[in-house]
């Protein structure tokens, strides 16, 4: 419905997010979603007051009204602001049961050359003015040249006071931010890690391969970057979340069991990594649900990474790009170069009826004919010098009057 009626569609949410339904009658009437709040907006910041250190720490307990919908034909005098209102009434006990903190502050973007932002003002929200036309793109900023107004409120009685602090309140110690993954997302995540092969012998296995991998995914997606981290933050899961991981019974204690920091280590280590790059690629993707987001893919160094004959390790990645989300990535030969690694990359993945972007290097026929009739995709490549007989055919049908006139086609 949403991507159907909002004037700015709907692809989906990406990291911790929430849909309300108002029900009238029986009947639908309206529609929100709310999501991750604004990495950046200094109408917001100032308005809060926080040192930039600290917003980076606390920014999840504030959550942005992504999407606002009265379904068509619905007529109900102030129907606007009391389905806000009661929407971010009960929005601090969803999110805490969904994702374990509550929410302290909400805001939201109004376009003004459509709306007014009445049904805010109605429910208390605070015009605290605009933004500077800017949005996320692909992990950088991007001019859009159409500034929003910023609207934002207060969850509870000072929440800004408590969320400035530099000394954390017993409101933020309370329910903090563990659990990163929703129910379904831990069984399809299961699903997914079951394919890979274990490399254990089976003498001897007390705890499942399956689970260890699990949970180590979830450690990382709730900040952990070490085997002693993953193992701290797996000790510290409910037993109903060592349960839904699929962790070790122990009929002794009547407990579920975290594995230890030696198991998680030594799974870890000998593991295949190619496969469980690539299941968790997929994993992710289908978590997107953007199956018609465009793929854009290029290549990196591993910063401080080395092969044992001293060289870098090079990664190709394909990334979507309106999430940023990371979908599959393969490592780069050494006696190579990114060309023929690229559609090693892009083989498994689903790409029918998407647009796939890459850099000029990758700007190849071969590609091209793999895009287009082997994955039933459509490619937007960059023209630069490594391809002058085709640069200077699109110079030549610009001068033609063959295009439309743009920008400068050509690099």
């Amino acid at each position: 419905m949403l991507r159907a009626h909002h004037y700015l569609g709907f692809r989906g949410a990406v990291g911790e997010s929430m849909w309300h339904v108002a029900e009238w009658h029986g009947e639908w009437v309206a529609l929100l979603v709310w999501a991750a709040a604004a990495f950046k907006c200094a109408a917001r910041d100032s308005w809060i007051g926080w040192h930039p250190t600290v917003a980076f720490q606390r920014l999840h307990w504030v959550a942005n009204n992504l999407r606002f919908l009265i379904l068509p034909g619905i007529r109900v005098p102030n129907l606007a602001s009391r389905v806000l209102g009661l929407s971010v009434g009960r929005l601090g006990e969803d999110w805490y049961r969904s994702w374990g903190h509550s929410i302290l502050v909400v805001e939201t973007f109004v376009d003004p050359a459509r709306y007014r932002g009445t049904c805010y003002r109605a429910a208390g929200w605070s015009l605290l003015g605009a933004t500077r036309g800017f949005s996320r793109h692909s992990g950088g900023w991007r001019h859009h040249g159409h500034p929003k107004q910023v609207f934002c409120r207060e969850r509870v009685r000072g929440a800004r006071a408590i969320l400035r602090d530099p000394t954390p309140s017993k409101e933020l110690n309370q329910g903090v931010a563990k659990m990163k993954l929703r129910h379904h997302e831990i069984n399809t995540l299961l699903d997914v890690l079951a394919r890979i092969p274990d490399p254990r012998k089976k003498r001897g296995i007390r705890h499942c391969k399956t689970s260890v991998l699990a949970l180590s995914v979830a450690a990382v997606l709730a900040g952990m970057r070490s085997f002693l981290g993953m193992a701290q933050w797996a000790r510290d899961c409910t037993q109903e979340e060592l349960r839904r991981f699929g962790c070790r019974y122990n009929r002794k204690r009547g407990a579920w069991e975290a594995p230890s920091e030696p198991t998680i280590r030594r799974i870890l280590q000998t593991i295949d990594t190619v496969e469980v790059d690539r299941q968790i690629g997929a994993w992710l993707a289908g978590l997107c649900t953007l199956h018609d987001e465009a793929v854009a893919f290029d290549g990196k160094t591993a910063r401080g990474a080395r092969r044992p004959d001293g060289t870098q390790v090079h990664l190709l990645s394909a990334v979507l790009h309106t999430s940023g989300v990371t979908i599959a990535q393969v490592e780069v030969d050494s006696k190579s170069n990114e060309i023929p690694a690229a559609e090693t990359l892009l083989e498994p993945l689903d790409l029918e009826g998407r647009c796939v972007t890459a850099d000029a290097m990758h700007t190849q026929t071969e590609l091209a004919k793999f895009l287009v009739e082997k994955k039933g995709a459509d490619y937007c490549f960059t023209v630069k010098g490594n391809q002058p007989t085709l640069k200077q055919d699109i110079a030549t049908l610009w001068e033609s009057g063959s295009f439309p006139p743009s920008a400068d086609h050509t690099q």
